[in-house]
């Protein structure tokens, strides 16, 4: 919408009624009715919220009239107003303008006292509101709103804010000045006290000072439009008296009195109209401006809003000027009379017409009825106005899209065809009615006309229409067949778009039954237990034969007469040359009858025989005969077989180990045979046994049946591939592979070929059949069917063990073992291991004595002192002692009994019971052994665990009982471990009570923790409770680290919402675990914060976006104020704050020092300067301040006590100052009522005025002062509240980074199952190894377990070997101990605290800060030692710091090592590489000195020549010259290729050298020699003399040369006599090293065998040993018991380790005297390889000569290479010599 030029007219201050534009009407342009007074004729519609007297009669006063006596008036406006009878209705309707002479007596006047009234006026129409005017007869209002609705009261927008403070009144509202027509602003001018009657306030909608580009643009329109206007007052002014006196009487002369109201507009009619018309029901008044315009320019509506009837082509718009935007009529060709607008349409045609006809007749259609209806078209011999336009179409229904729906109008920009018919997308022709090519079948129902050809591309060819129009028959490619092409030709699959369309079956002719497959995936029809696509392969568990499967043992075959069994053992690291176990030896004339009843396929078979030959000779003639059951059937498949067939005959080469008959034999299945081999002569008669040598027989290993392929219909089947078969299996000569046992690898073509000949031979494929004992799977070899046998484990099915093994089982077999000096042979019983014994020999493995000898196998007779007859066969230990006695040789008495059993010493050689107290099969036994003393044959007893006393009569400490009593024992302490077993009174030795409980536990089995403690006392785990004091009840604590809690789980009692083992956190939602009274609930907002939780120490919640605060209930951070109202931005200057968040409430912003205000821009109080730049006040300012707040707070108690007074009515102590007070306000209100005012008058009256100023001033100061209070609190408040955002903040980004992780693990967990399988999987592939390596830790041998089983058996045996000797010294020492325990009770512990803690003896464990015995920490640990304590623990710590520190010394020390070792090896690298570029700069010197001879003849010629012209004494310079002209003739004896390839080799020879700045140096004398002649021959051209003394030099130079070449070729010559002396001597050496090697390789034999000997002796010495270590042992634990009191050891515990060292020493003699023989043996060794070593040296040392050789051969060629390039610079000096000479006048 636009708005007219005329509202900038009535924008004017004089607003005068606007007419229409004479001067052309609404016919050449906008126009617009006149502008009026909108409230006349409206009174009914305006309406006020607040009447005076509206109710009953009410008083009211005025503040004017002082010349008056009266001041109060009454109101009553419950009748209209009348200038007669009814003067004192001041109702809203008298505000509207009559021009009557009673305007100034008649007004609006609101109720006494009330601030808030509004003014509404509501319009019945939409109008453009220009400006209003009000005139007041009181005070203009402190503060109103002017505010408009345009849309009839349901939403109010905001004009104009007037307040006399607006910044006060309406804070956050701007002062101006407008920028905008449509800015919001808050005006004062028209809010002032003054003038006190008759004041006008204006408001104009557009503001004359404003620039408006576009007056009809939307904002501008919206602006002017109304239809509500509301004037809301909502302050009054008064004059202050109101705030002191609340009586009903002062407020009867404040409210709001308004003489008029103009509201200036006019009808709002968009410019179409120039005058309005009453509404209806509306009654017309003079002066009335009305609502309903009277609309041109084709247009309609009440503000004409909307364009006429069929006027509809172009948009509505207002009129603009001269521009009438009237409605233009449609267009519809004469084919209807409605229309309507579409903006869309009117877009698309470029803003000309957006008219679209309703109703099209005559078969029209479209937005102007310019198209036709479905099934016409526009014929375009006809106008488009004519009623027969549109002609009907004409197209096959069937075909045609839309049921024959044609092109209605010509477009040949789209193709279009006025009547063409369009056809469906498989129909083609002129009317629709034929398919396409490529589909068939043209029906109605069909939607796209035309079924496709249902014919499969791969299948069909395509040169041509896939199918029959007609039938839709498809046409197939060769291989391909089916209606539509889909299909494959029996025994083809994989329809495809290659030239044929399928692929062949190629199923495997032996696996696969036919060629026949699935379409689908091809797989073939397999025979059973076959598999893959192709039946190529076999299922798990199962195996193609070998040819030569079916193979027959000549062991296992029955022996002919002197016929016998050989076995052969198996060499691990050699594989097998023959089969089965062994051979049979077949002698001349004997024969072997094999029995084969498992023929699978009846079909020709060759006949192998794999053999040995022991004679020289070949095997003569070997008779070979078939017999069968019977007759064969002439109808079977050896029908064709005769007699004479089954009768052959061979001969066996002696070079070979097989040999296969040269007639196949016919077999069928299902039938047995047996074939008979007659091994009838070895030589023809012609030849003769050489004499002296054995009868001939002959090593028979196995006969095989080789199926012939040639039997086989694969092979012999006629068609191609059966031929293509045959020719590579011949090619390959598959048949041999099968013949030697070490077969070759067989080739694919090979392996296929028997795979499909094992298929058909035994219907498919043969189960493995894998022994589940002998084999490690059930899986054997895919070809030829070999199981994983176990170990020792042989045969196909690993069913049998190996020859020279027995034992058959899931661990293998275990190896014969027979020894060689007592078995007959290694081959033992494969079920019993018996080995076969020679005579003398006994045992399994043939390895043993008889009975009653050992020391096999020079046997001896046991010596077991008569108490046994049999002994240990190795050790010859006796066995079964008999008459209590035990021992190796039964030498001593059993356990319980004492004596001495040994034969010939007396004593009656037998063994007693021991007494203690009675013997052992007693009841009353409890001691392990006993022997009698040597001195007072006395028996002492070795009492068990618990028993002590001379008989093991008593309970030791730490157990109780009455052993003295029949049955009686003694049990442990049932204290739960929890006391000292070593302390007498730990419990009562008769009951058992426990009475002094350790490690802070109690009860009267030590068995629950002491209060204050937890944990599991059984454990020895009490802990001491570690209750958190803030958060436990205090009634369980007594002190802030000693409380109480649950004595088996350590939970505390904690305080109300408190939760945590020890009380430590709060419960979830709650915090102020510091409060110490148990938490507290968060509190937080539920709307406003993200969760329930809050921070658990400041109680902080987590708050939503645009939150804050500590429950949320604030704003969020730097912003104020209330969150479900309005949050506003903090208003703070940033120079003058400490934090930019301001107050939560209040919005005062946290000042830096010395700056105030609410805002922080201003100086504060005490603060002097310009802000920001304020600087503290003079001192005197703070001591007046001072009095001057003292003064401020004796006025506020005084106050306050007015205001008490005032309150309880006592005002008898103030009668007189009220008195006074009255006076002064009597004289004053006289002063104001005086009519003729004095000037002492107008002075008292300033008296006056001056004391309620400094009044007001002292107030202010008040003020100011709790502003300042609240100020700092604020700042306080804004601290803590930033702090909390901080942790708010940090908790949050906590939050949200724990979220991330979550949903990062959720997606790893849910995204990556790829991942998670192989992770799975790679985990069952280890468990299932872990799964093997245990079966076999468990299964073979030997295992961990086997070896852990023996182990412990050993242990067993000696602990019982050892048992007796163990317990008897152990109660011996027990009865020390105890002994040294009651001494130990008696010594004084000072002086080893001195020495062991460093701390005095005597003093009390709290005043030594070295603590001591019994001395504990504030934990409950031991305390000893610590710093400044010179005892044995800090000695000890210090020590461990120290070794520590050395340590890390160690560490760094073994890196450098380390390093040098790898520099080493870097040296020794690059001493190689430096040997081989000796070699080669040696080749290359000897290059170069040859070309440098050639260089030096040739040089040596020139120089000779030119030395003996110059010292010739008449060489002028003339003849110089010539001289010079004919060197200069001369040319290099070198082309520029050849001196560029010397360059190149320079160059290299460079590059080569490792150490160019020594070689720089070495040079650096001659390149100066080099430049003295440079500038001597410069000076030959001032001096002629110079000549001769220059090649004076050039000749020393040469000389010099000369030398240098000689010396270098000396040295070459040197180096290579070094070379070869090198080479003789490496090769001395190389010999001596072998010989050596030869040597400490016997000796090494020697050593291993001496070691074995020394292994066994090592295990005679631990067995002999262990009585000692755990004697020593005992006597180790013994000490530890006594502590320091070493000293103090004597008696009988020395006496007894001195008697057991003697005994282990003894023992020990004949283990020392191996040693010392292993030991002769180990230096023998070690001189042979400290001989080797020698020789290495010297080796080294020679190679070290060779490398100084080289380096003094290199530094000869780089020498060589010097002078080279000297003599290269000489030359260039004479060529540069003879060329100045050249240049001479």
């Amino acid at each position: 919408m636009h708005v007219t030029p005329v509202i900038f007219i009535c924008a004017l201050a004089y607003a005068t009624a606007q007419g229409p534009d004479h001067a052309h009407g609404c016919t050449h342009g906008s126009c617009y009715p006149a502008t009026g007074d909108l409230l006349v004729g409206r009174e009914k519609s305006l309406k006020a919220s607040s009447t005076c007297g509206s109710r009953k009669k009410e008083p009211y006063c005025i503040v004017s009239h002082l010349q008056d006596e009266k001041k109060c008036f009454q109101c009553d406006s419950r009748r209209p107003y009348d200038p007669v009878y009814n003067t004192i209705s001041h109702r809203i309707e008298n505000v509207i303008t009559t021009f009557k002479p009673h305007r100034k007596k008649s007004w609006w006047q609101s109720e006494n006292g009330k601030p808030d009234v509004f003014i509404q006026l509501d319009l019945e129409a939409e109008f453009h509101f220009t400006h209003l005017i009000m005139t007041f007869k009181t005070f203009r209002p402190a503060a109103m709103v002017i505010e408009r609705s345009a849309d009839f009261g349901r939403n109010w927008q905001v004009y104009r804010y007037f307040a006399y403070d607006c910044a006060s009144v309406f804070p956050g509202i701007s002062k101006g000045p407008l920028r905008k027509v449509d800015d919001v602003t808050c005006e004062s001018r028209y809010s002032d006290i003054e003038p006190s009657t008759e004041g006008e306030a204006i408001y104009r909608v557009l503001d004359p000072s404003i620039h408006i580009e576009d007056p009809y643009s939307p904002n501008i329109q919206n602006q002017l439009k109304i239809t509500n206007l509301r004037v809301n007052f909502t302050k009054l002014h008064t004059l202050g008296d109101n705030l002191l006196d609340s009586r009903v009487e002062i407020k009867e002369k404040y409210y709001y009195a308004m003489y008029e109201l103009i509201v200036r507009g006019n009808c709002f009619c968009y410019g179409h109209a120039s005058e309005c018309a009453p509404i209806d029901g509306i009654k017309d008044e003079e002066g009335m401006v009305h609502g309903r315009c009277v609309c041109k320019h084709n247009t309609k509506g009440l503000n004409c809003e909307l364009c006429d009837d069929f006027h509809n082509d172009v948009p509505w718009r207002p009129a603009e000027g001269r521009n009438t935007n009237a409605c233009k009529k449609c267009n519809c060709n004469g084919h209807s009379n409605q229309c309507h607008f579409d903006m869309a349409v009117y877009l698309s045609t470029g803003n000309a017409n957006g008219g679209v006809c309703d109703d099209c007749l005559h078969n029209t259609m479209g937005r102007t009825c310019e198209m036709c209806k479905p099934f016409y078209y526009l014929n375009p011999s006809r106008d488009i106005r004519d009623p027969g336009v549109c002609s009907a179409c004409d197209c096959d229904p069937d075909g045609s899209l839309n049921g024959g729906i044609c092109d209605g109008h010509d477009e040949p920009s789209l193709g279009m065809v006025a009547g063409q018919c369009r056809c469906k997308d498989h129909v083609e022709g002129p009317r629709c009615d034929k398919c396409k090519s490529g589909f068939f079948g043209l029906s109605a129902d069909h939607p796209l006309g035309c079924q496709a050809c249902q014919c499969d591309p791969r299948g069909t060819v395509s040169e041509r229409p896939p199918c029959d129009p007609v039938s839709g028959d498809c046409f197939c490619k060769r291989q391909v067949t089916g209606r539509s092409c889909g299909q494959c030709l029996p025994e083809h699959w994989a329809l495809s778009h290659d030239l044929n369309g399928c692929r062949d079956c190629d199923c495997d002719v032996g696996g696969a039954t036919d060629n026949h497959c699935s379409m689908d995936n091809g797989q073939c029809r397999c025979r059973s237990h076959m598999m893959g696509r192709q039946c190529t392969q076999v299922e798990s568990g199962y195996f193609f034969m070998a040819l030569d499967h079916y193979t027959y043992e000549a062991e296992l075959a029955m022996l002919g007469q002197g016929c016998s069994v050989e076995q052969r053992e198996h060499q691990p690291e050699r594989p097998a040359t023959w089969t089965g176990t062994g051979f049979a030896k077949v002698p001349e004339g004997s024969s072997l009858e094999f029995s084969i009843n498992n023929i699978p396929y009846s079909m020709e078979y060759d006949l192998l025989i794999r053999y040995e030959s022991q004679m020289p000779q070949d095997w003569e003639e070997v008779r070979v005969t078939i017999v069968r059951p019977g007759p064969i059937p002439t109808s079977s498949p050896c029908g064709n077989t005769i007699p004479a067939d089954d009768m052959l005959t061979v001969s066996l080469p002696a070079g070979s180990r097989f040999v296969v008959l040269p007639q196949s034999i016919c077999l069928e299945r299902g039938i047995s045979y047996t074939l008979h081999f007659e091994f009838s002569r070895y030589l023809n008669g012609n030849n003769v046994l050489i004499p002296g040598t054995t009868a001939a027989n002959i090593l028979v290993d196995s006969i095989s049946l080789l199926p012939r392929y040639s039997s086989l219909e694969m092979f012999i089947g006629g068609d191609p591939a059966s031929i293509a078969r045959k020719q590579s299996y011949e090619r390959y000569r598959c048949h041999d592979g099968a013949k030697s046992v070490a077969r070759p690898q067989i080739s694919d073509v090979c392996a296929k070929h028997i795979t499909s000949m094992s298929a058909i031979i035994n219907h498919g494929a043969l189960a493995c059949q894998c022994d589940p004992q002998g084999s490690v799977s059930s899986v054997c070899e895919m070809r030829g069917g070999q199981c994983r046998c176990r170990s020792n484990v042989i045969g196909r099915r690993c069913d049998h063990c190996a020859p020279g093994t027995y034992g058959f089982g899931p661990a293998g077999c275990r190896a014969c073992e027979c020894s060689l000096e007592g078995a007959v042979t290694r081959f033992c019983d494969q079920l019993t291991g018996q080995c076969p014994c020679s005579q003398g020999a006994f045992g399994q493995r043939c390895d043993g004595c008889q009975a009653g000898h050992w020391g096999f196998p020079n046997c001896k007779q046991c010596l077991c002192n008569g108490h046994a007859e049999e002994c240990h066969q190795r050790t010859g230990a006796c066995l079964n002692c008999r008459e209590n006695t035990g021992g190796d040789k039964c030498d001593r008495c059993a356990n319980g009994y004492y004596g001495n059993p040994v034969l010939g010493t007396g004593n009656g050689n037998r063994c007693q019971p021991c007494p203690c107290p009675d013997g052992p099969n007693s009841g009353r036994h409890f001691a392990t052994s006993c022997h009698q003393d040597n001195r007072n044959r006395q028996v002492v007893c070795n009492c068990n665990q618990g028993y002590t006393g001379s008989r093991c009569e008593e309970c030791a400490p730490g157990y109780y009982g009455n052993p003295s009593r029949p049955g009686g024992r003694c049990q442990p302490c049932r204290c739960s471990n929890n006391i000292d077993m070593s302390d007498l009174d730990a419990c009562d030795r008769r009951t058992g009570e426990c009475k002094k409980c350790l490690y802070n536990t109690e009860g009267p089995d030590c068995g629950v923790c002491k209060s204050g403690y937890y944990g599991d006392a059984s454990r020895r785990n009490c802990r001491k409770c570690t209750c958190n004091f803030l958060g436990t009840a205090q009634t369980q604590c007594t002190a802030r680290d000693e409380c109480v809690c649950q004595r088996a789980t350590g939970q505390c009692l904690c305080l109300p919402n408190t939760i945590g083992l020890t009380c430590d956190h709060c419960e979830p939602n709650y915090w102020n675990l510091a409060s110490g009274r148990g938490c507290e609930a968060c509190g937080c907002e539920p709307n406003n914060a993200v969760n329930p939780a809050c921070n658990e120490f400041t109680g902080k919640c987590q708050c939503r976006d645009g939150f804050g605060g500590k429950i949320c209930t604030d704003c969020q951070e730097n912003y104020w104020g209330d969150p479900r109202i309005q949050c506003r931005a903090c208003d703070c200057d940033p120079r003058g704050i400490e934090t930019s968040q301001c107050g939560q409430k209040t919005g005062h912003c946290v000042c830096q020092q010395g700056v105030s205000g609410v805002r922080c821009d201003q100086c504060a109080r005490g603060f002097s300067g310009q802000f920001p730049n304020c600087q503290p006040c003079h001192q005197c300012f703070g001591d007046w301040d001072r009095v001057v707040q003292n003064l401020a707070v004796r006025t506020k108690t005084l106050s306050e006590r007015a205001v008490e007074i005032q309150n309880t009515g006592l005002t008898g102590a103030y009668e007189k100052a009220f008195r006074d007070l009255e006076e002064k306000l009597a004289r004053a209100q006289g002063i104001v009522n005086a009519r003729n005012t004095t000037t002492e008058a107008v002075s008292s009256l300033m008296e006056l005025i001056e004391d309620l100023r400094s009044q007001i001033g002292e107030t202010t100061d008040v003020l100011n002062h709790l502003e300042g209070d609240l100020t700092s609190v604020g700042n306080s408040n804004v601290e803590a509240s930033n702090e909390l955002s901080v942790l708010e903040r940090e908790a949050k980004e906590l939050n949200l980074t724990s979220d991330q992780l979550h949903r990062q693990l959720d997606i790893l967990k849910n995204s990556n199952f790829l991942g998670a399988y192989e992770s799975i999987r790679s985990s069952y592939n280890k468990s299932r190894d872990a799964e093997r390596r245990a079966n076999q830790s468990t299964t073979t041998t030997p295992s961990t377990v086997s070896q852990s089983a023996d182990t412990r058996r050993k242990t067993e045996r000696l602990i019982s070997a050892k048992k007796d000797d163990f317990n008897r010294k152990n109660a011996a020492n027990k009865r020390a101990l105890g002994d040294l325990n009651a001494k130990a009770q008696t010594l004084d512990m000072k002086k080893i605290n001195e020495k062991v803690c460093g701390g005095p003896g005597d003093s009390p464990c709290v005043e030594s800060h070295c603590g001591g015995a019994g001395c504990r920490d504030e934990e409950g640990n031991r305390h000893c030692g610590g710093l400044n304590c010179n005892g044995a623990v800090a000695m000890a710590e210090n020590a461990l710091e120290k070794s520590k520190h050395a340590e890390k010394e160690l560490n760094i020390a073994m890196k450098e090592v380390e390093e040098l070792f790898h520099k080493v090896a870097d040296a020794k690298t690059k001493a190689e590489e430096a040997k081989g570029k000796a070699q080669a700069a040696l080749d290359k010197a000897t290059n170069t000195k040859n070309k440098v001879e050639r260089s030096n003849n040739d040089l040596r010629n020139l120089i000779k020549q030119i030395r003996d012209f110059l010292m010739q004494e008449g060489a002028d310079p003339d003849s110089i010259e010539t001289v010079a002209n004919r060197v200069l003739e001369l040319s290099i004896p070198a082309s520029p290729q050849q001196i560029r390839h010397l360059a190149e080799e320079i160059k290299d020879r460079v590059r080569s050298l490792s150490n160019v700045d020594a070689i720089l140096k070495q040079t650096q004398d001659d390149v100066r020699k080099a430049e003295q002649l440079l500038q001597e021959a410069k000076k030959a051209r001032n001096r002629a003399d110079g000549v001769k003394s220059t090649a004076e030099t050039v000749k020393r130079a040469l000389e010099d040369a000369k030398t240098a070449q000689a010396a270098a070729e000396k040295a070459i010559q040197r180096a290579k006599v070094d070379i070869g002396e090198t080479e003789v001597r490496l090769a001395q050496i190389e010999s001596e090293t072998s010989s050596s090697e030869h040597d400490l390789n016997n000796a090494m034999d020697r050593l291993g065998n001496l070691g074995r000997g020394i292994d066994g002796l090592k295990l005679k010495r631990a067995k002999n040993s262990m009585a000692a270590a755990r004697a020593e042992e005992t006597a180790t634990m013994a000490r530890d018991k006594a502590n320091d009191a070493k000293q103090i050891l004597d008696g009988e515990l020395t006496d007894k380790y001195h008697t057991v060292q003697d005994l282990v020493d003894r023992k020990a003699k004949t283990v020392q005297e191996a040693k010392k023989t292993a030991e002769r043996l180990r230096d023998e060794a070690k001189e042979l390889l400290k001989d080797a070593q020698d020789k290495l040296q010297r080796l080294a040392e020679l190679e070290k000569d060779y490398e100084e050789n080289q380096k003094k051969l290199e530094g000869k060629a780089r020498q060589l290479d010097g002078l080279e390039d000297k003599m290269k610079a000489i030359l260039n000096d004479i060529n540069k010599q003879i060329q100045i000479y050249n240049t001479c006048q």
